[in-house]
């Protein structure tokens, strides 16, 4: 990234879920071992992929249709259902919402927890949560799953909308009192940096899933493959 354009930046919003938070490796096994248990063959990382991608579509959807926010957890509790139907899992809605606790157990990876960490202790930035999660879910994961002092966690329901919503950047630099430039947004999907990028934003690709770029001309500043080269971009 070109000084000029970094010099401006004082604020850093994350994405948390698959970004921060590691979401395959908290819910793939736990996904295998449910699907096994109704007489499936399907790996527990197969199923997590489609999940995955079914979650994404369920949340487009709802911005599409302009349904707003139905919830972080509804739509992965959606997809998961299309997804056991998907691959011919007979199943309860009642067993389906006691697995869906999980979202609870959500662990980070051991990267974004240090690189968080060594730029809260630094101080140059302020550091801002801006997730698709609800208010009050995503304040839980802060402070019980993730444990960094974020100076503001904003849910994407303040614009009423999913990411990559333009509301939802447009929002959140309106709350944190901030012009688009002051921001960079963290992500490690595509997606959210071309949604941030295309709202005025700076953008960090941390590219840990080693995964191609969006074919658009919102671009990231830069790309790294996980928190410590962030720190390392950010501090040095």
């Amino acid at each position: 990234m070109a000084v000029e354009q970094l010099a401006r930046v004082d604020t850093l919003t994350f994405d948390i879920f698959g970004t921060v938070l590691d979401l395959g490796g908290s819910l793939a096994e736990p996904a295998g071992r449910f699907i096994a248990e109704r007489g499936s063959a399907v790996s527990g990382q197969q199923f997590w992929k489609d999940w995955r991608d079914r979650q994404r579509i369920e949340q487009y959807q709802d911005n599409l249709f302009m349904l707003g926010h139905s919830g972080y957890r509804e739509t992965c509790r959606r997809a998961f259902i299309y997804c056991l139907r998907l691959h011919g899992v007979d199943f309860e809605y009642a067993d389906v919402a006691s697995f869906m606790a999980i979202y609870d157990e959500l662990r980070p990876y051991d990267d974004a927890v240090s690189g968080l960490r060594r730029l809260a202790d630094d101080g140059r930035y302020q550091l801002v949560a801006l997730s698709n999660g609800e208010q009050s879910y995503l304040e839980k994961l802060a402070q019980d799953n993730i444990g960094i002092p974020f100076a503001h966690v904003i849910s994407v329901q303040n614009a009423g909308a999913f990411k990559p919503h333009p509301a939802v950047y447009r929002t959140a630099a309106r709350m944190m009192g901030r012009e688009a430039a002051q921001i960079l947004m963290v992500a490690a999907h595509s997606f959210d940096i071309t949604g941030a990028r295309a709202c005025g934003y700076r953008a960090a690709y941390v590219n840990r899933y080693n995964l191609p770029r969006e074919e658009s001309p919102y671009q990231a500043d830069f790309e790294v493959a996980d928190f410590h080269q962030l720190a390392e971009r950010l501090l040095n």
